[in-house]
């Protein structure tokens, strides 16, 4: 593809996650890699995984600071599932380099499925808002973020749909809380995956460029889109939760 094609298909690749991000949360980021390769014309897989994992971190700090700033971020729980998390991310995005190409896609594939499928599960928001962190808890949040940082770095995700479960899981909190929360650890998890990559070379960033570029703007564009949905919010979250599996479907028919 022409570079300046190329560069646009990216911030147009953004700009669809940012707003899907905006909108349905959790989930979004997962179709950025797909999007890299297919619709921008990414050949690596693992540049694609890299260049989308950078992007993930930057969009999830920009979140991060919206909701420290209305109070939702339990900082305490937060940073001890996310400093957990490092090494497993670390490790993760190490085995990941290792792997064929083609069959990291494959594994990619059935991660967006999983995420597809989880989506579709009912919500539950009943939880203790004024939650905080013990030494039991610290021994709840420590593992469950050793296991989700390991698969965000294999799979190159932001892990959200993981995270915010464990968090609620773990630590009993709600889910309001949870999913702001979890956003500390999709940055951590997104940046090391990143630098791991990019220390293999195997970050674009002049795609990465774009695809904040364009993800900043889907994230404006989200906020209105969002309250037109309020009241259809779980019928468009399976309409999206669908459409993710579908992708998942295609990735592995194109891989295999």
């Amino acid at each position: 593809m022409d570079p300046i094609a190329a560069y646009l298909a990216a911030t147009a690749s953004g700009a669809l996650v940012g707003l899907l991000l905006g909108v349905f949360g959790g989930g979004g980021s997962v179709l950025a890699t797909p999007l890299l390769i297919y619709a921008v014309g990414v050949s690596d897989p693992h540049v694609a995984i890299g260049t989308s994992a950078a992007a993930v971190a930057v969009n999830a700090l920009a979140g991060l600071a919206m909701q420290a700033r209305a109070g939702r971020v339990k900082w305490p729980c937060a940073l001890v599932f996310g400093a957990a998390g490092l090494a497993g991310s670390l490790t993760g995005a190490h085995l990941a380099k290792q792997m064929d190409g083609q069959a990291l896609l494959l594994w990619f594939a059935a991660a967006m499925a999983l995420i597809g499928g989880s989506m579709l599960l009912p919500r539950r928001d009943a939880g203790d808002p004024d939650v905080h962190l013990t030494p039991p808890l610290v021994l709840r949040l420590a593992p469950a973020g050793l296991a989700t940082g390991l698969a965000a770095g294999f799979f190159g995700i932001g892990g959200g749909f993981l995270i915010v479960p464990g968090l609620m899981a773990a630590t009993g909190m709600t889910l309001a809380h949870a999913a702001a929360s979890s956003l500390v650890s999709v940055a951590l998890f997104g940046a090391a995956t990143s630098a791991s990559y990019a220390a293999s070379g195997l970050v674009d960033w002049g795609l990465f460029a774009a695809l904040v570029a364009g993800g900043a703007g889907g994230v404006l564009a989200a906020g209105p889109l969002a309250r037109h949905l309020a009241g259809r919010a779980d019928l468009a979250r399976r309409i999206f939760a669908v459409m993710v599996i579908a992708v998942a479907g295609y990735v592995a028919f194109r891989t295999i």
